[in-house]
């Protein structure tokens, strides 16, 4: 663990004290050796127990693949965030570089902590730099109001779960997950227990997001720039399901008569949000909200609890961190050259830009789960175990397949295909640079094909 999270710490003399005509590729080639160096974790996952460095910190099959996307992702941040970023002055080039760094290093902490208070701690830490990013990078007015949203509703919902945290150690004695997975769970359905109960899981639901508190999302992600559509989408939603997988075996007991009217409202909310996608005139608010039905989904598997419903929701997590963040490139490849969102006004791009027409298609159908990659294996495994905990769930996981195909040809067609504007007869060709990015994003997700495993968690 130390030999990822030193060099990340180390990022930051880095980009303080490198020449500016150096900083973006020094601080892309030093993130990018901490992501290859990342990869190591997956050679300890034979092993189904814990792997330690000390008492605080230390990774197991759940919590590895998440560590591994979290430094995956920064180097390809920094890819993205480049062009857009090269106008500023240097020292807001720092900065926006140093937000990027202080976020993976407090996602590093908290997917590899044991403590749940430390855990805790660190997940409303990754509050700020996010925060940071939408409300001083933003594209319009309305980021002020985003980062509200994002601010009050994460801070309303993991409140609640300080208190129930202080409720646990007092009854038991301990926050650590070590010593909790062996304590006797004697849960009463009393009200208090009840509360409790809520109080554990609420904050986890906010962050996923559940339908119902998804508001906050699409508005983060539309006025966020690159960066931080790309790190809510891939790795901060992913807090979420993390914290329930690791929550909901502490819970068992209460669970089973807790969950169900949490697991109606996600399976409805998937058909919503995807019916929802199908009207969508910003292309950032359709990748947006794809993705809260995504959520939907990860957060029924996970409730079923069973082994089946959360390996399918880790996976799916991958799956869908590195698809998204795809799509969320691609969207800003196009607003860089064409400075509009809207569906209608930016037609046709397949004859002025092939290569991206290319990528377009495949992260389209990553996106609709297409076999035989990750999200089609995830979201079957999730199906399964839902029919299992109830026939009816069919209907509403048969019609969310459907309408997910839907808008994801939907967005990929209404964007490649048709006559293109006038205004769009001159734009600058694709680089290599965004080539790279895009290769960085699939190639895992191709490459997971081949050997699965790594990201099934503990069914594997």
């Amino acid at each position: 663990m130390l030999k990822i999270l030193l060099p990340t710490i180390m990022l930051i003399p880095t980009i303080c004290l490198t020449p500016p005509k150096w900083l973006w590729p020094a601080s892309l080639a030093h993130s990018l050796i901490i992501a290859l160096i990342s990869l190591t974790w997956f050679t300890s996952l034979t092993n189904m127990t814990w792997t330690s460095i000390n008492l605080y910190m230390m990774c197991d099959p759940l919590s590895t693949p998440l560590l591994a996307l979290t430094c995956w992702l920064l180097p390809l941040m920094i890819l993205a965030s480049q062009n857009h970023m090269q106008a500023e002055p240097t020292t807001r080039q720092r900065t926006y570089l140093l937000a990027l760094t202080a976020l993976q290093t407090f996602l590093i902490l908290a997917f590899s902590a044991t403590e749940l208070l430390l855990f805790y701690l660190m997940f409303e830490a990754t509050l700020i730099p996010t925060l940071i990013l939408i409300t001083r990078w933003g594209n319009q007015a309305e980021r002020l109001l985003a980062g509200n949203y994002f601010l009050f509703y994460t801070l309303a919902g993991s409140l609640p779960l300080l208190i129930a945290l202080l409720a646990l150690q007092n009854n038991t004695g301990t926050l650590s997950l070590l010593i909790l997975q062996y304590t006797a769970n004697n849960l009463s359905t009393s009200p208090t227990n009840l509360v409790w109960w809520l109080g554990c899981t609420v904050a986890f639901l906010v962050k996923m997001p559940l339908y119902g508190v998804h508001l906050w999302l699409p508005k983060a992600h539309v006025e966020a720039p690159i960066a931080g559509s790309m790190v809510l989408a891939a790795v901060l939603l992913k807090l979420g399901g993390y914290g329930l997988l690791r929550m909901v075996p502490l819970l068992a007991p209460l669970t089973k008569e807790m969950s169900y009217p949490f697991m109606v409202l996600s399976l409805w909310g998937v058909i919503m949000t995807s019916s929802i996608c199908l009207r969508q005139t910003d292309l950032k608010s359709l990748i947006a909200y794809s993705s809260v039905s995504h959520m939907g989904l990860v957060t029924a598997g996970i409730l079923t609890q069973t082994t089946w419903g959360a390996a399918g929701a880790l996976a799916l997590m991958i799956a869908h961190g590195l698809t998204s963040s795809a799509l969320f490139c691609l969207a800003n490849t196009n607003y860089e050259r064409t400075h509009t969102r809207t569906l209608s006004l930016t037609r046709g791009l397949q004859g002025l830009l092939p290569l991206m027409a290319a990528w377009w298609l495949i992260s389209s159908l990553a996106n609709l789960a297409l076999p035989p990659l990750p999200n089609l294996m995830a979201e079957l495994v999730i199906i399964t175990s839902l029919f299992n905990w109830s026939y009816w769930s069919l209907l509403l996981t048969g019609t969310a397949t459907m309408l997910t195909a839907w808008y994801s040809l939907h967005m990929a067609t209404a964007i490649q295909h048709g006559p293109p504007p006038t205004h769009l007869l001159t734009l600058s060709p694709s680089h290599t640079r965004e080539h790279l990015l895009m290769t960085l994003h699939l190639l895992p997700l191709l490459l997971l094909v081949l050997n699965p495993s790594l990201i099934w968690g503990w069914a594997a």
